[in-house]
């Protein structure tokens, strides 16, 4: 496998070592789709391959399923839906301009079919469970998602928003090729709590999101002083530090940042080049969380 790629899980398919998470491209305030477009095939073209979407990613309750739409419908017209890798998610409610979970089976069931249609595909590479739904025993979630798969729906199944409790249950279940937890430099509880560790062993892809601070919270990482001086020693930016801090936590780990311009994919997938020094990694290792 290319140095660059990553395995995703025990799927027996490598992904590149940085991924896009498309969020951000239909957020309230996104980018018009032609300049979406421009995002998606910018990664695209820089070697990416791995596109992480949820129906929940959109304006309001009336929007539900617009990043799949978006995403399936650029990946078909630009011929790369048979060449790239989508995860998306179930398990969420749109309400207003937040999100509640609903992990009941037959939301999930409802969710994963309208997802198939919004994608416009026959079958979904890697379905997460969005977060755990706290009045819903995590086994009538699980369970779903392994009907879903064995009916072929979807060929993989993931977890997202966990703890290394969760995981185990749901392994029990199904078989488990990834986890997408919030984790950067300064948000480093996955690490702490054993979950980057357990994946590891397990052999199950860690998907960091918000590697570089999470929507609203980039521009805080961009600006700390440990990330600007360490950039300035490789002529990069602060946040491909972040990224490539990530990246040596693990062979398994695979961040997936979110971009609403080609620069700000163009400038994190340049962060699989950079190459942190044994003490510029250790000062940030011991860099306390916000």
């Amino acid at each position: 496998m290319n140095a660059a790629k990553r395995s995703m899980g025990q799927t027996g398919v490598g992904v590149t070592a940085i991924g896009l998470g498309a969020m951000p491209l239909s957020l309230p305030g996104h980018p018009d789709e032609a300049q979406a477009e421009a995002v998606v095939r910018t990664f695209l073209d820089g070697g990416g391959d791995f596109i992480d979407t949820a129906n929940v990613y959109c304006t309001d309750t009336d929007d539900v399923g617009h990043n799949e739409r978006l995403i399936g419908s650029i990946l078909r017209r630009l011929g790369r839906m048979n060449s790239t890798i989508i995860g998306t998610k179930g398990g969420l409610t749109k309400e207003g301009s937040g999100w509640d979970v609903r992990g009941t089976p037959a939301w999930l069931r409802a969710s994963c079919e309208q997802s198939l249609v919004d994608l416009g595909v026959d079958r979904i590479f890697l379905y997460h469970l969005h977060a755990p739904d706290p009045s819903v025993p995590l086994a009538d979630s699980v369970g779903e998602l392994a009907r879903l798969r064995e009916e072929g729906k979807i060929a993989h199944v993931g977890l997202s928003n966990v703890n290394v409790a969760q995981i185990r249950a749901a392994m029990k279940i199904v078989p488990i090729v990834s986890v997408q937890n919030k984790c950067h430099v300064f948000m480093k509880r996955a690490f702490r709590d054993g979950i980057v560790d357990y994946c590891a062993q397990n052999r199950i892809a860690f998907l960091a999101h918000s590697p570089v601070g999470g929507h609203g919270r980039q521009n805080r990482v961009g600006a700390a002083r440990l990330l600007v001086e360490i950039a300035a020693r490789h002529q990069a930016t602060p946040w491909q530090v972040a990224l490539a801090w990530l990246l040596r936590g693990g062979g398994h780990i695979i961040p997936i940042p979110g971009a609403s311009r080609p620069q700000s994919i163009r400038d994190s997938l340049e962060a699989l080049k950079l190459e942190l020094a044994p003490d510029e990694a250790a000062r940030l290792d011991a860099s306390p969380d916000w």
